[in-house]
């Protein structure tokens, strides 16, 4: 019989007593998907438990966009699994989306809006009233320390400043799940960091279960759980620590270069 962390859980118990900490946040088994003769992803399996920011490493083109893209249903599998909080993204998926977040590589909001008319727009898209938008979006951006910008258009904004306004919409709906993707390319230093420093406290503060993917081996700290995905396949999985040990490396980026010869001539 299959455990409970295998099979779909009622949407009553996913967030409450021992429940909430046996169910992973994500659980991807046995992910495949090709374009045509071209495989994207094969085999791929890995959780991410509540709480925990997941770096899911791996260079450009080795399927990190594909796997997004099938976690969020803008594609759909050919084989495996993908579970958010036990609900089945093919067979529940309107309640397994309901509960992810998502920054995608490219830019959502629109450019002559002003914030707040952006983030209204989102709220809207989850249905919720008037009153509850205002709420939530006050509550959003005076975490990030941006309620100064709600009147501004958003093309008034640093780029790092529309990453955070983009994270605010994705946190609107309380997801328990977040996905983002490459979400500091093109960023400076200081912003990305910022945004780093702000997405790990929800994981710490809100028990959000996290997976941030990057090329960027600096964006990997130690203590962080790392998802190292090279052509399509899971070459490791563990703890910064424990992915470097195995691969007889030293650091995580001597490890990253040993799996997937980043940064080989």
């Amino acid at each position: 019989m299959s455990s409970r962390s295998e099979i779909d859980v009622p949407a009553e118990e996913l967030l409450t007593g021992d429940t909430a900490s046996a169910v992973p946040a994500l659980a991807v088994e046995g992910l495949s998907h090709s374009f045509g003769e071209r495989k994207a992803l094969d085999g791929v399996s890995f959780t991410i438990p509540p709480g925990a920011f997941t770096v899911l490493l791996g260079q450009n083109g080795a399927g990190k966009t594909t796997l997004f893209s099938l976690v969020t249903r803008l594609y759909n599998n050919r084989s495996g699994t993908i579970r958010v909080y036990g609900s089945d993204v093919a067979r529940r998926p309107s309640e397994a989306l309901a509960r992810i977040g998502v920054v995608f590589q490219q830019r959502t909001l629109d450019l002559d809006l002003t914030v707040a008319q952006n983030l209204r727009y989102h709220a809207a898209l989850h249905g919720m009233s008037g009153g509850e938008a205002r709420r939530r979006i006050e509550a959003e951006l005076a975490r990030l320390a941006l309620s100064d910008r709600a009147g501004d258009k958003v093309r008034q904004l640093s780029g790092g400043q529309i990453r955070r306004i983009e994270i605010a919409a994705a946190l609107l709906h309380r997801p328990r799940l977040m996905l983002l993707d490459e979400p500091t390319v093109g960023l400076d230093i200081g912003s990305r960091q910022g945004i780093l420093d702000h997405v790990r406290r929800l994981c710490r503060e809100d028990g959000i279960g996290l997976l941030w993917a990057t090329h960027l081996i600096d964006e990997v700290i130690p203590g962080d759980r790392v998802v190292m995905l090279h052509k399509g396949r899971v070459v490791a999985d563990g703890t910064v620590e424990d992915v470097a040990r195995a691969a007889g490396a030293a650091t995580i980026r001597d490890a990253f270069t040993k799996l997937t010869g980043a940064g080989a001539s």
